[in-house]
């Protein structure tokens, strides 16, 4: 392997470290007040995570230490870090405030390490793998730090105050540990006629993050979190309807709108076991009635007595039946 070929294949770790550095950055600049710095600290370390992992996969240099290095630097960057950072900006002094960034820091670590093991673990479902499992560690270390965006773009307020502070953190923590489906951005796929409007987004987030940075990562995060009841939706819907599982992403809208008119319709599947014990109740009727064909048959026409034809009975009235006309 030539010396060129190394450094290439070297490039994720070397970005993986650089978020380590840069996320354990963000306390040194909490200690020294400067919190703005802190939670940029974090948003690059976000980045860099973003970026060693599709580098491994684009240069092949995927190996099993980037894989541990990985973790380690999401346990100290989205972890330690935040829980660190908000103690030392609203929990110092507070009766329990070391205990709710000991609570961030440990669910932190569960999460990562439920996430390692799930990794050789051959899913229930085929389309499992567009979810994570809970809020992962860069979402989590980003909306957890909404009280602090809001304090940086407002003042201080009752969004400031160390009681709910200390709750939000532990409403995070418990959202990274819990078994809810999140959206995975790795898995998401773009129609061509929504490039042009996403990009015109992408342009409006960039212009809010330039002007209101603060105000605009809490929307950002704010937003993430009210995507999950609609992930939550969707992979139950998914769950329910196996024809949508091996669908491209793009056209599990028509299944879904299929399913929707079915239900409007009142159609059901003609294989449930209601609608089969409807059919052979009402065949069971028919030939308790007198509408046997094998039975008609072996009459014949003659043995038919002359007069006006019969009224049919009384039972086969009340199903609306009628005895069909003979020639």
């Amino acid at each position: 392997m030539s010396t060129y070929t190394a450094g290439i294949r070297l490039l994720p770790n070397a970005v993986t470290v650089l978020a380590l550095c840069v996320g354990l950055s963000a306390v040194y600049f909490a200690l020294d007040a400067r919190f703005e710095l802190a939670v940029a600290a974090v948003a690059v370390a976000a980045l860099c995570d973003a970026l060693d992992g599709r580098l491994a996969r684009m240069l092949d240099a995927s190996s099993r230490i980037g894989a541990e290095l990985d973790s380690l630097a999401d346990l100290v960057s989205f972890g330690v870090a935040p829980a660190l950072v908000l103690y030392v900006w609203a929990l110092e002094g507070n009766r329990f405030g070391w205990t709710v960034a000991l609570i961030f820091a440990v669910c932190m670590a569960l999460r990562l390490a439920r996430f390692n093991t799930l990794i050789d673990v051959e899913d229930e479902f085929p389309f499992a793998k567009e979810f994570f499992v809970g809020v992962p560690a860069p979402a989590a270390a980003m909306t957890v730090g909404i009280p602090l965006y809001v304090t940086l773009h407002f003042g201080p307020g009752w969004w400031s105050t160390p009681v709910l502070v200390a709750l939000w953190a532990l409403v995070v923590a418990g959202l990274m540990v819990s078994r809810l489906p999140t959206l995975s951005l790795k898995t998401v796929r773009v129609p061509p006629r929504y490039v042009a409007p996403l990009l015109v987004g992408v342009g409006l987030a960039a212009a809010a993050l330039i002007t209101v940075q603060f105000l605009g990562l809490a929307i950002v995060a704010a937003g993430y979190l009210v995507l999950i009841p609609y992930t939550l939706h969707r992979y139950r819907w998914l769950s329910r309807h196996p024809e949508a599982w091996n669908v491209p992403v793009r056209e599990r809208r028509a299944v879904a709108r299929a399913a929707r008119s079915a239900r409007r319709l009142g159609l059901r599947s003609p294989l449930r076991r209601r609608v089969a014990g409807r059919a052979s109740a009402v065949a069971r009727a028919v030939r308790r009635f007198g509408d046997d064909p094998i039975r008609s048959v072996h009459r014949g026409p003659s043995s038919r007595a002359p007069g006006p034809a019969p009224m049919p009975p009384r039972g086969r009235l009340r199903l609306g039946l009628r005895r069909a006309r003979r020639r």
